[in-house]
């Protein structure tokens, strides 16, 4: 039984509820087993993924509650994430394609018997030789949590007993010389480990790296190592959680330049806030929801959310996955993505394409190519927008450009960033963004030591000028930000135009601006770091109560939106001067 395609199926019926990027996942994965790419080198062995369930089903009993002494039955979104994780195989070594599995859900929805089971069977049934496995967590009670059920499990067992010993402080399994033990981060010493399979549970709590950072690097001897993270959503922001639950999702989403193949990202979570008080929508965060956890006791906790405003927090980090003090995200995934892009046919008609659009020009049939969309719009008056940052960071130049008798505002960005940053976030492991990647995509240069050189950022609406005759009649600036940079810019002859950034100035051009990303009106070529700025916006609302002023705001303190706030500079001399602009449209 293929049990990704019955979830897959289960999913799109709407038997089964989950998040967006669920979903995705499941979609991509299936569709890489059915239709494979010609180099793909995996190769989805259905039986080899009903390994762990078998074992599990077979040889693991309950302890706790109501099922205590009774044999695990796995729900489907258990055997689809399992049959995921072990199925897929090297199609020239056999060993596993994942490294890494993310498993956010919310709480007591089975994750820590699950991940007991698995710990067995990585011990017992893998078939690795000296295997040493570890429960680890932020605190050695945690960790002792998942070790003590994977203990109560044996104990069970009458087969597991017979071939394991337990030991004062670990299991042990002679046929192999393999064994499993608790390992957390405030234990004395966690060098010389040579880990086949560890599980980190919990570690919204952990504040640092330093145990996930141990236990992967104490894989690095195995041939198909595994880890097993588990999770809710949690308190504490802007350090490890945050960290890898951003990367987590560029993963499920397939983003440019996030495309792991080694980490399987199962992230169950409201796809927005306001679903917390729509009961048809808990499931997205609570798979098995009314099997495996109680539908009556989150009722409850709903209910008791509603009327004590103390208790919500914790409903919405531990039942729904949300981040307790996270602001509001500006705009969803689905108005952030546009896939329209420029092309041009052999007979030279420029045409704009997209994936769900009949192959060929729309004019004349002939076969499409991708062009630059500066050559699409060459011979244009813009208006452009410049978000400066600091020296020392991101930095983004912005063209916005209208057409005659055309819907859509058209998107031209380049951006900006010192040497020493991309060292810095490649020396310190952090996955933050593909910078070099996007530098050889030509979205990015990366300039030469410690700062950015504003005269590049100058040359670029230079370059526009003299390449394609797409001609600034106006650019937005941070008036806070820009230095000299502005009588460099006004001695090539731009007119230059200071805004003070903040609700003010910015809240009628970011509500327009929202609108028209959502409407799929903004053309960038799908820009990817303007997408990623974009998905990254989150909106802070001055005055809820009265007319909302809204500014955009970053989601989290170590993400990045200097292109969203480049071209909401560019929107705001747009609406300063849309009347007058409309007039110069060639």
């Amino acid at each position: 039984m293929n049990w990704p395609r019955e979830y897959l199926k289960a999913i799109r019926a709407g038997t089964e509820i989950v998040s967006t990027k669920v979903k995705t996942v499941y979609e991509r994965e299936v569709a890489w087993m059915e239709n494979p790419p010609g180099d793909f080198p995996f190769v989805f062995d259905e039986e080899r993924g009903e390994d762990p369930i078998c074992f599990i089903e077979e040889f693991c009993n309950h302890s706790k509650g109501r099922w205590s002494g009774k044999p695990f039955r796995f729900e489907l979104f258990q055997k689809a994430k399992l049959q995921l994780a072990f199925g897929w195989v090297g199609k020239e070594t056999g060993h596993r394609r994942f490294r890494e599995i993310v498993d956010i859900r919310g709480r007591k929805c089975g994750k820590s018997t699950e991940t007991a089971g698995v710990a067995l069977y990585m011990l017992v049934g893998d078939g690795e030789g000296g295997a040493e496995i570890y429960c680890t967590a932020n605190k050695k009670d945690q960790a002792n949590l998942i070790f003590q059920e994977a203990v109560n499990m044996r104990q069970q067992s009458p087969t597991l007993r017979n071939v394991t010993n337990k030991r004062q402080s670990d299991i042990f399994f002679p046929a192999t010389m393999s064994s499993m033990k608790a390992l957390a981060a405030d234990t004395k010493t966690m060098d010389g480990l040579n880990a086949h399979f560890f599980s980190l549970d919990e570690w919204h709590e952990a504040r640092t790296r330093k145990v996930y950072d141990v236990m992967i690097q104490s894989q690095s001897a195995r041939e198909q190592p595994l880890a097993w993270l588990i999770s809710t959503n949690g308190r504490v922001r802007e350090l490890f959680f945050d960290d890898m639950y951003n990367y987590a999702s560029h993963v499920a989403m397939w983003d440019q330049g996030f495309e792991d193949y080694r980490v399987l990202p199962l992230i169950y979570e409201l796809d927005s806030r306001d679903e917390w008080e729509k009961p048809e929508c808990w499931a997205k965060a609570n798979p098995g929801l009314g099997k495996i956890k109680s539908l009556e006791t989150l009722k409850i906790n709903v209910e008791k959310a509603k009327k004590d405003p103390n208790f919500l927090p914790t409903v919405l980090t531990k039942d729904f996955n949300i981040p307790e003090n996270s602001v509001e995200r500006w705009l969803p995934y689905e108005a952030c993505v546009n896939e329209t892009e420029s092309y041009i046919c052999e007979n030279g008609h420029k045409v704009l394409w997209s994936p769900s659009d009949d192959d060929g020009c729309p004019e004349c049939k002939a076969v499409l190519k991708p062009t630059l969309l500066a050559e699409h719009l060459a011979k244009s008056y813009a208006i452009g927008g410049c978000d400066l940052s600091a020296t020392t960071d991101l930095t983004c130049a912005s063209l916005l450009i209208c057409k005659p008798n055309d819907p859509n505002y058209y998107v031209l960005q380049h951006y900006f960033l010192p040497d020493s940053r991309v060292k810095d976030v490649e020396d310190g492991n952090a996955q933050e963004a593909p910078y070099r990647l996007w530098k050889d995509q030509g979205h990015m240069t990366i300039c030469e030591g410690a700062t950015v050189d504003y005269r590049q950022v100058t040359q670029w609406f230079v370059d526009m000028v003299k390449l394609y005759d797409i001609r600034p009649l106006w650019i937005g600036y941070d008036r806070a930000l820009a230095g000299y940079w502005v009588e460099e810019m006004q001695e090539y002859g731009f007119d230059m135009e200071r805004w003070a950034q903040g609700p003010i100035t910015w809240t009628y051009p970011m509500k327009r601006m929202g609108g028209l990303f959502t409407e799929k009106k903004i053309i960038s070529n799908n820009h990817p770091i303007l997408r990623w700025c974009v998905r990254n916006t989150a909106k802070k609302t001055l005055n809820p109560n009265g007319i909302e002023s809204i500014q955009p705001v970053k989601a989290a303190s170590n993400l990045r939106i200097d292109g969203m706030v480049s071209l909401l500079n560019a929107f705001t001399s747009y609406y300063a001067h849309e009347d007058e602009y409309r007039n110069y449209l060639r």
